[in-house]
């Protein structure tokens, strides 16, 4: 995981649909009666392999829309409602056994769905229908162009023994993918650290930490990780620290990923791709990897005059406080300074920051917004939760049901989970568990989600406080909480946030200028104490220093942009993983490379969003471009939240990305706001 302010939130969010699992994004093995009686998914998949069979006994003159597209829209809808919230369960369950179920689960799911994209019959059926010359329009001749779309990168143009090697070499995947992300999640690193080493830490904190020995077991979630890096003074601890945090995962994860990448590669090669790069960005915004690397091009010497500027301050900022005039700036050296820098420069002291952010007032600020902005209302509803398909897996778990304040309809529910506890998914990431879908028969299913998070637990003396960062952090997944629950397309395959992987963060990293504008901080930013509200010298002052070290950290984000490109396109995928990072490190950020490091073994991106991290990046460029209107028309202005709902939120995948994007513009996006936002305007 990259720093703190990015996010993972289509990583492993189990969404499938029949464009995904036919582009082979999926992965591993068996029909639905060839898994096992015992399986957590059995009858499900049973049940789905019952509707493939009556799709395929459609005579080829009889079929329409509804009997074929749309009865595969339905059935893998319905497969999703039956089995997702138990594949979740290995993200969030304190029960291992559970755990362990929801992974075999995902494996079953994920084999099936692979043989499925290879499923000759099901295919012809397809073809039989397309063959009619159907007159479609919006989202049912969509659907139909992505299916047969997906079904020739699926390799069904391949001979048999081609496709049957691509299958193998999925369920591979799929089986190594899983696996990687289990050593992830089950990493038990810790730092062991003497009391003189976390001399000057708040007392407070100390006493929430694991001792023994008279020493302390530090672990590597992130309320940690923040809390050592940003305020311990003692350089060696914090060393120790972020080379730890760099090795999570270990060299077993190393190998596990340079097979994967070997097997993209192969994948690609049958296919007819050059690499997995391009593969995987023909369906997106970029449309292939020349684009991304000519996106990098064109950002890269704009940046890199604002991170030597950076760099040279930060250094000084070291040098003054260590008295030493030779001190270079290292990795684990920049959160110090940055909140050193804000404190001295900017009178922000971040840990006062935290006072006026506790959590509960967050909740009620960040609810206020959106159902003032989006004309909805939320309902907690969690005394009704606990059972049969909306369980509580934690006593931390709250369900909240969303109506529409016009038409009075329920639009859906979503879960917060937003504490660290051992086994949990680490980072923060909202899972679509169920999409907004129109059945053929005239059903409606709501759409279901959930926001994890790792927010500090509240004590008895303290509630739950939160870094700034963090604010932004969870206004950023409840962006895509509403992408899911807005939701108005038909078919499942198109809702919520099945758009373009470059495109998905936009409306997210949008959502995050909120918690920088005073008016809007004035609804809920208060001392827990106190209730007093943020003083304005404060927030000015945060406004102000909100461009410290962008450079710094925007080069950050190119680093693990072109180390995925690098990774996948490759040739063949033969790559020596730890030397490409510490390689490209040099060439691409300002630091010093740090040898016996390997981010990568606990980086899930590499497997969840392969050839796609530069996304992040890509997708600010429109995020900043749809925030201009609400610039103009006010934040808190609900004709504004309308628009943006109807014209953005509620299409989902219905259209081109940026067909979408010029349409509620008004005209071509451009890089202008992107740059201001990274603080480069004048560049």
């Amino acid at each position: 995981m990259p720093h703190p302010r990015a996010r993972t939130a289509a990583l492993r969010c189990f969404r499938i649909g029949l464009p995904l699992a036919l582009a082979g994004l999926s992965a591993s093995a068996a029909l639905a009666q060839e898994i096992p009686a015992d399986s957590p998914v059995a009858e499900a998949l049973r049940r789905a392999e019952q509707t493939v069979q009556a799709i395929v006994a459609v005579a080829d003159d009889a079929r329409t829309f509804d009997n074929t597209l749309g009865a595969i829209d339905d059935f893998v809808a319905q497969l999703e409602l039956d089995t997702n919230m138990t594949q979740f369960m290995q993200f969030v369950s304190s029960d291992e056994q559970e755990r362990q179920r929801a992974q075999v689960a995902q494996q079953h799911v994920e084999n099936w769905l692979i043989d499925l994209s290879k499923r000759e019959d099901l295919y012809n059926a397809v073809r039989a229908y397309a063959a009619t010359e159907p007159r479609l329009e919006g989202e049912q001749k969509r659907f139909l162009e992505h299916t047969l779309r997906d079904y020739r990168r699926a390799g069904m143009d391949l001979a048999p023994d081609q496709r049957d090697e691509l299958k193998r070499i999925q369920k591979e995947l799929s089986r190594l993918g899983i696996a990687f992300d289990k050593n992830i999640r089950e990493d038990e690193t810790r730092v062991i650290l003497t009391p003189d080493e976390l001399a000057d830490m708040r007392p407070e904190w100390l006493e929430t930490q694991t001792q023994t020995a008279g020493v302390y077991l530090l672990g590597m979630d992130y309320p940690t990780l923040n809390e050592i890096l940003d305020n311990c003074p003692n350089e060696t601890t914090r060393k120790k620290y972020w080379l730890a945090f760099k090795r999570r995962g270990g060299k077993q994860n190393v190998g596990v990923l340079e097979q994967i990448l070997k097997l993209r590669a192969q994948a690609a090669a049958l296919l007819g791709y050059a690499h997995p790069a391009d593969y995987e960005t023909e369906v997106r915004m970029a449309k292939n990897a020349k684009t991304v690397f000519d996106f990098y091009k064109k950002l890269r010497p704009l940046v890199r005059k604002k991170a030597e500027r950076d760099f040279a301050e930060f250094v000084q900022a070291k040098r003054e406080h260590t008295g030493d005039p030779s001190a270079t700036l290292r990795p684990w050296d920049f959160s110090f300074y940055d909140d050193r820098l804000k404190k001295t420069r900017y009178s922000v002291d971040a840990q006062k920051v935290q006072e006026y952010f506790p959590l509960e007032r967050v909740i009620d600020g960040l609810f206020g917004i959106t159902q003032s902005l989006y004309g909805i209302e939320y309902r907690d509803v969690t005394a009704r939760a606990g059972s049969g398909e909306r369980p509580l897996w934690h006593k931390d778990v709250k369900l909240y049901e969303v109506i529409d304040n016009q038409s009075g309809k329920t639009l859906g529910e979503f879960y917060l989970d937003l504490h660290p506890r051992e086994n949990k998914y680490g980072h923060a990431a909202q899972w679509g568990l169920a999409q907004h879908k129109v059945w053929s028969d005239g059903r409606l299913t709501r759409p279901l989600a959930a926001l994890v998070c790792n927010f500090t637990k509240p004590t008895d003396e303290k509630p739950s406080l939160l870094r700034h960062s963090e604010v932004e952090t969870f206004f950023h997944e409840f962006g895509h909480c509403l992408h899911t629950i807005l939701s108005e397309a038909t078919l499942f395959g198109l809702a919520g946030t099945g758009v373009a992987r470059d495109f998905v963060e936009a409306p997210s990293q949008m959502f995050e200028n909120w918690v920088w504008d005073a008016k809007v901080l004035s609804t809920f930013a208060r001392h827990y104490k106190t209730d007093e509200p943020l003083p304005a010298d404060l927030l000015e002052g945060m406004i102000q220093a909100r461009y410290l070290g962008s450079g710094l950290l925007a080069e950050h984000q190119f680093y693990y942009g072109l180390m995925d490109m690098k990774c996948h396109t490759t040739p063949k995928g033969e790559l020596d993983t730890i030397q490409a990072a510490l390689d490209l490190y040099e060439e691409v950020e300002l630091y010093d490379a740090v040898p016996e490091t390997y981010y990568h073994a606990g980086f899930g991106h590499f497997v969840g969003y392969q050839a796609g991290y530069y996304g992040y990046m890509w997708s600010q460029v429109y995020a900043a471009d749809m925030f201009q209107r609400f610039k103009e028309l006010g934040m808190l202005n609900p004709e504004a939240g309308r628009y943006y709902r109807q014209k953005i939120l509620a299409r989902g995948g219905t259209m081109d990305a940026l067909d979408m994007v010029k349409d509620y513009l008004g005209r071509e996006p451009n890089m202008r706001a992107f740059l201001k936002h990274l603080g480069l305007d004048e560049e």
